[in-house]
């Protein structure tokens, strides 16, 4: 999943000319206004139109404007927006969670509605705790996750990531101490150069199954991944049969898989899970949502439970202790409804996936033999861009450079927004960028994104062979 404080080093105005009293990330400085946004466009408040290749931060599924959503939003907030949800519900939350999970999908029978990805993670890691309360094991208090992560902004889910920048201010003073890290499913560094895929998922699963031993697996409450990594790193993927090999390893020793589609679930890799394709046999006992649920028309997320984790808290107090002033809000899941039912009528996660095969092979086509472009990497319409100094050595740039605000900003100008990455390879150094764009983007606009994306990196690597010139 990824936050919007990746964009602290972008264009920007001088504050001396246009002072905010917002608490933007930089305190110097104000990011472009926005005036207003429609379809696949936005349009600032200088009256440039800018083609919004990453959906913000892989956010706008649908576009911006939808009329659909917009009425659907209207006519909620005619009835009611807020209730105490701890004491009353809404149709909205209700028809919601129906249409998500009105068929148990894959085992999945409820959801916990919250205001972002970062509250559904801090949520999982609470069910997850008191599932193991409720069924008498409350010995079982520690969390494994993986490098170059990202789950979340809050103290819970940042503690729980491995965003180093991120997290680097609050380490000594806020991250809890219970969670341990194992290796990511970064193909492009860390598989060696004589394994076959399926030697690399399962060295990958080997060594998550020896560092629960390591931990005493009877202590672990939790295994958190990505299926298609965020913000952190880029789109990574894992390799064929890794989250089967995950799915049996948690189960040998009893301990959750929580997975984190906060930014690549709803559809983003070309099926509504981003899990469905890791294989049969292949489900989370949770699973955060966010961004493409509520499309960006309100602030939602959400956790799915599997029916086991259910069963374990009925058979116990019955009662999840936790809640948000704002969880279901009416309002949020009456436009994440609205979403939805766009997604499902338009064929939108279909397009998705075929556009999706378009887009891979038009990016490797533009970019794959490009001098700095090391790795392209993704699934549907979610795609990583890693950016090397030495595609041989793939030695990255050094960070001074800012080789990635070097493609922002120049695609920004030109009249393209395309999500930041920096810190890639190993929380220091590294590019990437990401591409997202609304599963109903138009052929033509498909066309425009690459085409400028094209004009932008020819600028940037002359930019950058000049600089190395010394000229």
């Amino acid at each position: 999943m990824a936050a919007g404080n990746d964009m602290t080093n972008g264009t920007q105005i001088n504050a001396a000319h246009d002072e905010s009293h917002v608490l933007h990330n930089s305190l110097v400085s104000k990011p472009p206004t926005v005036a207003s946004a429609s379809g696949s466009y936005i349009t600032m408040s200088t009256g440039q139109r800018v083609l919004d290749a990453c959906g913000g931060a892989a956010v706008t599924i649908i576009g911006h404007n939808d009329p659909d959503v917009n009425a659907a939003v209207a006519e909620q907030m005619t009835k009611v927006c807020y209730t105490h949800t701890v004491a009353f519900t809404t149709n909205a939350a209700e028809e919601l969670a129906d249409y998500i999970l009105g068929e148990n999908p894959h085992g999945l029978t409820r959801a916990f509605f919250v205001c972002s990805g970062s509250e559904a993670m801090d949520s999982a890691l609470k069910l997850a705790r008191q599932y193991y309360v409720e069924i008498g094991q409350p010995e079982r208090t520690h969390i494994v996750s993986r490098h170059r992560a990202y789950h979340g902004n809050t103290v819970g889910a940042m503690s729980v990531g491995s965003h180093v920048s991120r997290r680097a201010p609050f380490e000594e003073a806020l991250m809890l101490d219970n969670v341990s890290f194992v290796s990511p499913t970064y193909a492009y560094r860390h598989q060696l150069p004589d394994e076959e895929e399926e030697e690399y998922a399962a060295r990958l699963v080997e060594e998550l199954d020896q560092h629960f031993q390591a931990k005493g697996p009877g202590t672990v409450m939790a295994f958190i991944s990505e299926p298609v990594g965020g913000a952190t790193a880029g789109c990574l993927t894992a390799p064929k049969g890794y989250y089967q090999g995950v799915r049996r390893v948690c189960d040998k020793y009893g301990i959750l898989l929580i997975l984190d589609e906060v930014m690549c679930g709803s559809g983003r890799t070309g099926t509504y899970f981003a899990f469905e394709q890791e294989g049969e046999g292949m489900y989370p006992d949770l699973i955060t949502m966010g961004k493409g649920l509520g499309g960006g028309f309100a602030p939602m997320g959400a956790v799915l439970a599997h029916d086991k984790v259910i069963k374990g808290f009925q058979k116990g107090s019955a009662w999840f202790v936790h809640s948000h002033t704002y969880q279901a809000h009416g309002v949020g899941c009456a436009a994440a409804l609205a979403v939805q039912k766009v997604l499902r009528r338009d064929q939108l996660v279909e397009r998705c996936a075929a556009k999706g095969k378009w887009l891979h092979e038009a990016l490797v086509t533009t970019f794959g033999d490009r001098k700095y472009v090391g790795n392209i990497r993704g699934k549907g319409l979610f795609w990583g861009i890693e950016f090397v100094k030495d595609k041989m050595t793939k030695e990255s740039f050094e960070p001074s450079l800012r080789f990635t605000w070097l493609i922002v900003d120049e695609a920004l100008r030109r009249g393209l927004s395309v999500y930041p990455g920096a810190a890639t390879a190993d929380g220091f150094k590294g590019d990437h960028i990401i591409i997202a764009p609304p599963y109903n983007m138009s052929d033509e606009e498909f066309d425009e994104m690459l085409r400028l994306l094209k004009d932008t990196y020819d600028m940037v690597e002359k930019q950058v062979e000049a600089l190395a010139d010394g000229k």
